[in-house]
């Protein structure tokens, strides 16, 4: 019987299957490398507003804190937008005609609230409580970033699972004391993983259960 195949394809067809392998995970590495970019994760991108509103100016300029704005922060799982009379506290009494601030005053007029773009969205199954970190030591800065030197509110991190259990796995390095939980000025001590491991004794910070799927996938 005549060869069909040419003994040449027997090379062939294995160096065709090492190129797949090879294409196969050259793809899935850049799959993988765009999904963790700013492309996917909006990561250091400003988002727009309907007010070009400015953490910078109101936190590092007039010292307001993040607990005035965000009332819910410390008692509830979401931190809160803050209503329009909050913002009219000031602005009924300063800057009460400038054009930029003219959305505020119809949302004040009409008892409608704005509609702000979300910046930090998690997915809807993970589950997530702004209190409990408050309350274990776990400042705002750790996962929103210089928030007082953002002139429009960016993602500072992924937010992305790995990024979540790098904390939850070690939480002795981000923690703080929870009287410094609004200061942006704080800076950890020299020993901090010491110094944190004393403080999640402290505020009984159950590290056995924080990589449990449950705690965040409920």
């Amino acid at each position: 019987m005549a060869q069909i195949f040419h003994p040449s394809m027997r090379v062939i067809s294995r160096a065709s299957i090492i190129v797949v392998f090879l294409l196969v995970g050259f793809v899935g590495w850049v799959s993988w490398d765009m999904y963790r970019s700013g492309y996917f994760t909006d990561v250091n991108v400003p988002k727009e507003q309907p007010i070009p509103f400015s953490h910078e100016h109101h936190v590092n300029g007039l010292g307001i804190s993040c607990g005035y704005c965000h009332t819910s922060v410390e008692k509830s799982a979401f931190a809160g937008i803050p209503p329009t009379h909050t913002c009219m506290t000031c602005h009924s009494q300063i800057w009460t005609g400038a054009p930029m601030l003219e959305p505020v005053r119809a949302s004040y007029r009409t008892q409608r609230p704005l509609e702000w773009n979300r910046v930090h969205d998690l997915p809807d199954f993970a589950y997530f409580n702004h209190s409990i970190h408050v309350k274990k030591g776990m400042s705002c800065q750790v996962c929103h970033g210089n928030v007082n030197m953002m002139p429009l509110v960016w993602k500072q991190s992924t937010l992305q699972m790995a990024w979540c259990l790098d904390c939850h796995r070690q939480p002795e390095k981000f923690i703080r004391p929870v009287e410094e939980i609004y200061n942006f000025e704080y800076r950890p001590p020299q020993d901090q993983i010491a110094f944190g491991k004393e403080l999640v004794k402290k505020y009984d910070v159950k590290t056995k259960q924080l990589t449990d799927c449950s705690i965040c996938h409920r």
